[in-house]
């Protein structure tokens, strides 16, 4: 009996010595501790403070007619989305961004030898056509391979353009 409760100490201390040593000890860093430590120390800020309301762009889209429904999709601080449809069938996205959260989306139209409206245009790929107005980017996106590089440009200079140069 007394050789059983002794058995019991000893476990009870050789256990209570490795959970010490174990608990202890520094631990070794995982595959990603680095990346959290740099991603919580960036001070990145996804929209700027300063960048318009998507409320204040629904009004320089252009109208629906002829046949065509536009459909607001998204609107939020610094961006405004709608899809162009007819028949029943979406042809393309149209958008306004402000690109005073991504600075590097305006510099891409210094280079432009193109205008749509009398603003610098660009083609990205074979189914986006994008201009700059300000510091605003006006997008037009095909979503069905019968909206052409010339709908595109026909939809962007329907946005009021002038009213977007306005804005502040």
């Amino acid at each position: 009996m007394i050789l059983q409760r002794g058995h019991r100490v000893v476990a009870a201390l050789l256990l209570s010595v490795v959970l010490l040593t174990t608990g202890c000890s520094p631990k070794a860093p995982g595959r990603f501790d680095q990346a959290q430590k740099e991603s919580t120390q960036q001070k990145n800020v996804a929209v700027a403070k300063t960048a318009t309301q998507g409320s204040e762009f629904n009004k320089l889209f252009p109208d629906s007619g002829d046949g065509y429904q536009r459909v607001y999709t998204q609107e939020k601080k610094g961006f405004a989305e709608a899809k162009l449809r007819k028949g029943g069938k979406e042809l393309a996205l149209l958008s306004i961004s402000d690109t005073t959260s991504t600075p590097n989306a305006a510099a891409k139209f210094s280079k432009s030898t193109k205008k749509i409206g009398g603003y610098p245009a660009i083609e990205v790929g074979k189914t986006q056509t994008a201009i700059l107005v300000g510091k605003y980017q006006v997008k037009a996106l095909s979503r069905n391979p019968s909206f052409t590089a010339s709908d595109r440009a026909d939809w962007l200079e329907k946005f009021n353009l002038n009213g977007l140069a306005k804005l502040k």
